[in-house]
């Protein structure tokens, strides 16, 4: 049997235009990608969850590819994100199942504290739950910079509009290469692109494979050129501009649990993964209707590409369980 098509559409949510890929008939599975990526990122899942007996539904986020680019810095943080998740849901139809990679992780987690109402389950990948701090915490932005002194976190590195933006922009295409073979499973003790030399731009440490690995080929990074050369950065490092907003918007909701049934996926040479042990540590208090957590061994950030059988079955698995 030839697998199901992927077809895409744009919906209204949340006053925006949300371009959506979509693929299969059943209970709906809405897919939530990160940082520097697309709807194409879940290529993989897509065609899997829908052949499983699910409507895998995969966004471009506020910024991205094919949806709307508001102008505005504070266009982009949380809240207006998950008010786009609420839009979708909507138009979708309740309840779905909400999962998300990287970025597309904490909107997922925020969308489930903050309307649990809406969702079946929540699963995330990279990045585990971490509720919103309290009131007086120190601030991000605060916090990242005392951790690179005298270098620069790259969340740090991101805050400033335009700097980042002209790094990448002069060559799209070498730079996306750089930035996720260096995050990848693939490249063992290579540098630490987390950290910003002083004086140094981020692509400075970047190294590059001698040939193409296979869940990244030449056309896929094609796509991911051609997406990014349209629509430019501002957005999509304007997610890393409000995290400061973030944390004011939020902590009404400090050291809340999630409520509905939840999922993990995690690469064991995955930066985001290895700092946010203490996250994982707490999911008995924080994820309370946690029905797993995986650490994939051998792989990097690119969690649903670089293992994309080994998370369709773990996600499968997740969804058959809670259906």
């Amino acid at each position: 049997m030839a697998p199901a098509p992927i077809t895409h559409k744009s919906v209204a949510a949340n006053g925006i235009r949300i371009h959506l890929a979509e693929c299969g008939t059943g209970p709906t599975v809405l897919l939530i990608h990160g940082f520097p990526e697309s709807w194409y990122s879940w290529r993989h899942q897509l065609p899997a969850l829908a052949a499983a007996g699910y409507r895998a539904v995969a966004m471009d986020v506020r910024g991205y590819g094919r949806s709307s680019k508001p102008t505005a810095v504070a266009d982009y943080r949380m809240v207006k994100n998950v008010g786009d998740v609420v839009g979708l849901v909507q138009a979708l139809g309740a309840p779905v199942t909400v999962i998300g990679h990287d970025w597309g992780a904490p909107i997922a987690w925020t969308s489930a504290l903050l309307r649990p109402d809406l969702f079946r389950g929540v699963a995330g990948l990279s990045v585990p739950y971490s509720p919103p701090a309290a009131a007086g915490a120190e601030r991000p932005t605060a916090r990242m910079a005392k951790m690179a002194h005298p270098n620069e976190f790259y969340v740090g590195y991101f805050q400033e509009p335009g700097r980042a933006e002209a790094e990448i922009e002069a060559d799209v295409r070498q730079w996306l290469l750089g930035f996720y073979w260096c995050a990848s499973g693939d490249v063992v003790h290579g540098p630490n692109i987390s950290i910003v030399d002083a004086g140094k731009q981020l692509r400075d440490k970047f190294v590059y494979p001698e040939q193409m690995p296979k869940w990244l080929t030449d056309a896929d990074l094609d796509v991911y050129t051609r997406e990014f050369e349209y629509s430019g950065f501002f957005g999509p490092l304007s997610r890393y501009r409000n995290v400061d907003r973030d944390y004011d918007d939020l902590t009404a909701f400090a050291d809340r649990p999630i409520t509905i049934p939840a999922f993990f996926i995690g690469g064991e040479r995955d930066g985001p993964t290895l700092w946010s042990a203490p996250a994982i540590a707490r999911f008995p208090e924080t994820l309370p209707k946690l029905v797993g957590s995986e650490i994939l061994k051998g792989s990097g950030h690119w969690i649903q590409q670089e293992r994309a059988d080994e998370t369709n079955a773990l996600l499968i698995d997740f969804l058959r369980k809670i259906h």
